[in-house]
């Protein structure tokens, strides 16, 4: 009771009992005023929080949290695994084109639209499987998926420009893409651009938020491109900002790709993959270390020679050579080494405390905290620590959890990524007369008809190939999966490429004598129950 309470409580006790109950009534249906809201509970009080909006949450914070996470990739081994492996299940060595024409729609046969595939994935690999299809000429296109989305992951966002070059004989295409990372698109300083280096005003009128320029609808209408690095103080160029609308105006078709985890209502730009565990993931680090170095301390094996004398000099001369040790001149200065010596000056003794190491508790407080760390980023440990030491059943779970993220960002890549790219090189093509699409230019809902695919990427692999396999027969027997897709989920593999092998390879066989050991499709019964290993 407060003190009003009292005194009405003290001339009227009635009148006091009815006014605490009401209070507690209102405590009641206020809601979360007594749970997450709660001012009054002394584990609530020190949480202060703000309610603020994308751009004063996430933008004005960026510069740190790319930094961080970069060097959490450069010098943190659980960084770095996150991002890896990420990166190597979602992606590998590339998403593969697999078009997926709406044959009935464009009025073709299965044969013709197969044909067709084939023709456009043969005459894409011409300009995907080269460095020319770089701007800079460094990477192909299928690296540069794995370079696009890692920088997604460590900076927040990536960009892609499309660039056309000049034809030649040996590159018929002029399309070039060019990867920019997040740091270069910003704000511009300067150019009659009024603000911060975040938040701008432009010449027009526009907001520019972090290098995005939106309309007074919150519409995306352009991306500002430094041409160097905030950083970049040696490169010896003024810093200056290109323009470039994020859709052409006749076509309509995308000038930029922008690769960014949205996460909130009018965000603009990204987030790191590990801003949510960054302080985490700095603590292991820096745990790992102070339980390396004591760990090396306590493997040294170093003998001190106490003398009574005046005289410091060792007479069997510096175990550790005057190049590696750290600080040479110092006199005050005593470095341990395996089997070193040092002589000490005199009234001088070493006093070491013992470390007691390797720590036994060191491997359990750590998985501890990776357990905490991939709950937070979708990935289980054992796939984050690539360590799987519990049954088949418990390692399999795991795999499909992950699994669950991993295809949800290699659909998102390959919509974001690679199927604009892939539209934008089809109608290249098709305006050089390379690929015959008719009505491709004339209207939209035939030109989405001819630019259908799949990505297919690295498969899941196999804790048990034999299960698998079984697993994969049940399937397609029961109409569940096809062969086709069975083959891309198993081994990454192509169906029609297999057979077509497979029938070279035993014609070969059978013309050499051999005989062939490939065994009959099993003739499987749908209504059989699968019978169930004890784990």
């Amino acid at each position: 009771m407060n003190i009003i309470d009292r005194l009405v409580t003290a001339f009227n006790p009635e009148a006091g009992m009815r006014r605490a109950a009401a209070r507690k009534v209102t405590h009641i249906i206020n809601g979360y005023e007594q749970g997450g809201a709660s001012q009054q509970k002394k584990s609530m009080r020190g949480w202060l929080t703000s309610a603020q909006n994308p751009k004063d949450d996430i933008d004005r914070n960026l510069d740190t949290l790319r930094s961080r996470s970069r060097d959490l990739y450069m010098n943190g081994p659980i960084g770095a695994s996150a991002l890896k492996t990420t990166r190597t299940n979602v992606i590998g060595p590339g998403l593969r084109l697999k078009a997926r024409i709406n044959a009935e729609l464009l009025g073709l046969t299965t044969e013709q639209a197969d044909a067709w595939c084939g023709q456009v994935e043969e005459e894409f690999n011409l300009w995907a499987e080269s460095k020319h299809s770089d701007a800079i000429r460094m990477n192909d296109f299928y690296d540069q998926q794995g370079i696009a989305f890692l920088g997604m992951l460590m900076n927040g966002d990536s960009f892609t420009v499309f660039k056309h070059a000049k034809r030649t004989s040996w590159m018929p295409y002029g399309l070039r893409i060019h990867l920019i990372e997040a740091d270069r698109i910003c704000t511009p300083q300067g150019d009659g651009v009024l603000g911060d280096s975040v938040e701008g005003t432009a010449e027009n009128g526009n907001r520019i938020y972090s290098g995005v320029e939106i309309d007074d609808d919150g519409a995306l209408v352009a991306y500002h491109i430094a041409n160097t690095y905030a950083t970049d103080y040696t490169s010896g160029k003024i810093r200056k900002w290109v323009r470039v609308e994020a859709y052409g105006k006749n076509t309509g078709r995308p000038n930029i790709l922008h690769l960014m985890d949205t996460e909130r209502a009018e965000q603009r730009r990204g987030v790191p993959l590990l801003a949510p565990v960054i302080e985490t993931l700095k603590q292991i680090t820096r745990y790992t270390e102070a339980e390396l170095m004591a760990a090396v301390i306590s493997a040294m094996f170093t003998v001190f020679i106490k003398t009574t004398g005046p005289t410091t000099d060792n007479t069997m001369g510096p175990m550790i050579p005057l190049d590696q040790q750290v600080a040479p001149d110092d006199p005050n200065n005593y470095e341990m080494g395996p089997g070193a010596i040092n002589v000490l000056g005199q009234d001088e003794e070493i006093q070491i405390a013992d470390p007691k190491r390797p720590n036994s508790n060191f491997d359990p407080f750590v998985r501890s905290l990776c357990l905490y760390v991939g709950a937070a980023l979708e990935i289980p440990y054992e796939l984050l620590l690539k360590n799987f030491q519990s049954s088949y059943s418990a390692s399999r779970a795991a795999l499909l959890e992950a699994w669950k993220m991993f295809r949800m960002r290699r659909q998102w890549t390959a919509k974001e990524f690679c199927q604009p790219i892939y539209e934008e090189w089809l109608a290249e093509a098709v305006a050089l007369g390379r690929i015959r699409a008719p009505g491709f230019f004339g209207d939209p809902k035939i030109r989405k008809a001819w630019c259908k695919a799949e990505w297919n990427g690295p498969a899941p692999g196999q804790l048990d190939p034999v299960k698998e396999v079984e697993a994969a027969e049940r399937r397609i027997a029961l109409g569940l999966s096809t062969r086709e897709r069975e083959a891309i989920e198993t081994n990454g593999s192509d169906f029609w490429t297999n057979i077509q092998q497979q029938k070279v390879e035993i014609e070969a066989m059978r013309a050499a004598g051999i005989q062939s050991d490939r065994p009959d499709t099993p003739q499987t019964d749908p209504g059989k129950e699968v019978k169930q290993e004890n784990e």
